[in-house]
């Protein structure tokens, strides 16, 4: 001790900068993979409830396209064009209602679900690439299995 200096005690030692390494670097399909598996509700319940009715209606076209397929006589003929456009109308409405109903916006600080255009705009989004891939399974990959 010199003569003057006050006498520190008490002082920690100085702190040692961290030299952590940086997390490595997740690959596009690791991200893409913890996207899909920590996947949002909403967009859950929105591509599910398309999906279920898109199922239900496929299924249910394809049961009429192999009857028409094989030379059932129904009547109105063969009304598949309809039946697929129907199909198609009832998948998007269904998707943007259920949607709407199920998925309220972000409330913040309020106790108010609000529900707004917003709400059937990700169902109806959510309902288009659900409602082509559903048919495209059932024409092409179903429907050869059973002609």
């Amino acid at each position: 001790m010199t003569v003057g200096a006050p006498e520190r005690r008490g002082d920690a030692p100085a702190p040692v900068p961290s030299r952590r390494a940086a997390p490595p670097r997740r690959s596009w399909a690791a991200v893409r993979w913890r996207q899909f598996r920590n996947a949002p509700r909403p967009v859950v319940r929105a591509v599910m409830a398309s999906l279920v009715v898109a199922a239900v209606l496929g299924l249910l076209y394809l049961a009429y396209d192999v009857a028409i397929s094989r030379g059932a006589a129904l009547p109105g003929g063969d009304l598949r064009l309809l039946f697929v456009v129907l199909d198609v109308v009832i998948v998007l409405a269904t998707g943007s209602i259920v949607t709407w109903l199920v998925v309220p916006q972000p409330t913040g600080s309020g106790d108010r679900a609000v529900r707004t255009g917003w709400s059937a705009a990700l169902g109806f989004f959510a309902a288009v690439p659900v409602c082509y891939l559903v048919l495209v399974v059932v024409v092409q990959v179903l429907k050869p299995l059973f002609v």
